[in-house]
């Protein structure tokens, strides 16, 4: 697998933007939960949350490949 600049193979470079971008976007929603509930729109809350889960599964899912990947060695030197 070939390795970039920083040290990361693209698919473990791009599997690490996944998530951490997911991550983020979970961080957000909670307010987006909130600002729904607050306005007394308990649908949208509800959606958001449902959008919440969907990222937070799929930070686990890159986190999983990821933990495969420096098991197998196909990760480069910079997760190992």
């Amino acid at each position: 697998m070939a390795t970039g600049e920083t040290g990361f193979d693209d698919v473990s470079y791009d599997l690490i933007s996944v998530q951490y971008h997911s991550l983020k976007a979970g961080h957000d929603y909670g307010q987006y939960v909130r600002d729904a509930e607050n306005a007394g729109r308990q649908d949208i809350a509800d959606f958001f949350r449902r959008v919440m889960e969907e990222d937070s599964a799929r930070a686990k899912q890159c986190h999983e490949f990821l933990k495969d990947m420096a098991a197998s060695g196909d990760s480069g030197p910079a997760v190992g």
